[in-house]
């Protein structure tokens, strides 16, 4: 698909949806804008590209600037180790939920007794936790956890509905660098993990469980089989998406998170401005979430209405 010139229109998904949108590559680097109300360009799947995901940001913004594809801002972030910033953009600080997973014996000790407890539930109440292939038994058990139920957890659920081939190919991303966990019960599959690994971590693409067997607590134990994982291959952090989403400190995944081990890591964002609609969008620090522009004690009455 192609828009204009050096153009053209790339993949994305965006909570779970699929969507075609303005890319060009840019150093190597495949950027993507997506257009709300401000044109943002950023790398695509910045989470699971492997190396820096921009060596020189001059240079990049540079290019960016010459190429058909028109942004008001481009955003990039600088990952750990390294989380002091090193470039002279307008910043702010991102984070990750992580687990340090050199040593499962160490992660292990410093969960809480109840965490503990869940993971050994699960292994009496007859749930197995294993490495599977990605073949099509497998593709089958996850579209019949996705179109189990229309609304997890009182929201319509964006994967219900979607067809086995488009499970099996969404599935597929990155599948030369990814493992898949299954929790099975009675040889049947409840629940899962993708995990895809990007140099020395490792990060959750996908992580779902059936409602109807929360007792077996599949969660738990689907996150500490990957947390053994990664330890057996040398793997140093396995990273859940955010710690914390905006101002948004309290919620029952924040909650899940701490419970299980996760701990927040934080890191530069940079945000440069192309036009100046992008100018005024960074001075006024319009790029951050809803939830991150409201102060806590506001949200969350809001979020629990």
């Amino acid at each position: 698909m192609t828009t204009c010139a050096n153009t053209k229109l790339a993949e994305i998904r965006i909570a779970g949806k699929t969507l075609y949108v303005p890319s060009a590559e840019i150093c190597g680097r495949i950027v993507v804008v997506t257009d709300k109300w401000i044109r943002t360009a950023q790398v695509r799947d910045e989470d699971v590209l492997e190396g820096v995901i921009v060596e020189d940001p001059d240079a990049f913004i540079t290019e960016l600037r010459e190429s058909k594809l028109k942004a008001d801002v481009f955003t990039f972030t600088q990952r750990p180790p390294e989380t002091a910033p090193k470039y002279n953009y307008h910043w702010e600080l991102d984070n990750w939920a992580a687990i340090p997973t050199t040593s499962f014996k160490e992660w292990w000790e410093t969960l809480p007794q109840e965490a503990r407890k869940n993971v050994r539930r699960s292994a009496k109440r007859g749930l197995v936790v294993k490495v599977v292939p990605f073949d099509d038994d497998f593709v089958k058990g996850v579209f019949r956890i996705y179109n189990h139920t229309a609304v997890k957890d009182g929201r319509l659920f964006w994967h219900f509905g979607k067809s086995f081939e488009t499970v099996k190919r969404e599935l597929a991303t990155y599948v030369d660098r990814s493992e898949y966990i299954g929790a099975y019960w009675n040889e049947e599959l409840i629940g899962f993990i993708k995990m895809v690994y990007v140099d020395q971590l490792a990060t959750l693409m996908h992580i779902i469980s059936m409602n109807e067997h929360y007792d077996k607590r599949p969660m738990n134990a689907l996150i500490a089989k990957a947390a053994e994982l990664c330890e057996e291959k040398a793997i140093s952090h396995l990273i859940y998406g955010k710690f914390i989403y905006g101002n948004k400190r309290r919620s029952s995944l924040v909650e899940f998170k701490r419970r299980n081990g996760f701990e927040q890591v934080n890191f530069p964002r940079y945000y440069i401005p192309l036009t100046l609609r992008g100018k005024i969008f960074v001075r006024l620090r319009l790029y951050r979430d809803l939830n991150a522009l409201i102060p806590e004690p506001i949200l969350q009455p809001l979020l629990n209405l």
